[in-house]
């Protein structure tokens, strides 16, 4: 059974999900709950709050938590990419498929950051569309707007 913590931010109540000591789920409010789920402090859940206060409060740049993706192969390929984007900026869903080796997949690149199950810790919020516009995020779009303004305004 997951265990599940939650913390306030300015973007919302954040849900954040453990199993068998890995992270495997964070969630923006009611946008996605894991099932099977108790509401328990644990000492990697109690961390994983730490570091996403402060991240909010501009002190976190990067998360240092093991975490647990589950999903297919390409999913996979596609997070660990994202996680390797820097703090502040952004890349394009197609720059993103081309990082992957398959310039042609930013719409299958765009369908896997829509299944993120990390999100923020796997920052997805982070590719955009190649016009600029924000678009498809698990989390709503306004929070990826308050995210990526936020990462700008503390890029140093």
């Amino acid at each position: 059974m997951k265990k599940v913590m939650f913390v306030s931010s300015f973007i919302g109540e954040i849900g954040v999900a453990e199993e068998d000591g890995l992270i495997t789920n964070l969630f923006f409010g009611g946008a996605f709950k894991p099932q099977n789920f108790v509401v328990e402090e644990t000492p990697l859940l109690k961390n994983a709050v730490n570091q996403i206060k402060e991240y909010f409060s501009g002190k976190r740049k990067n998360f240092d938590l093991r975490i647990k993706l589950v999903g297919t192969d390409f999913q996979i390929k596609v997070w660990e990419a994202i996680r390797k984007i820097p703090y502040g900026q952004t890349i394009t869903y197609k720059q993103l498929a081309k990082q992957i080796g398959d310039e042609n997949s930013f719409r299958a690149v765009g369908l896997a950051c829509g299944k993120n199950p990390i999100l923020l810790i796997v920052p997805c919020h982070r590719v955009i569309a190649e016009n600029g516009k924000l678009s498809g995020y698990a989390g709503g779009v306004l929070a990826k707007q308050k995210l990526l303004k936020f990462e700008n305004e503390n890029k140093s």
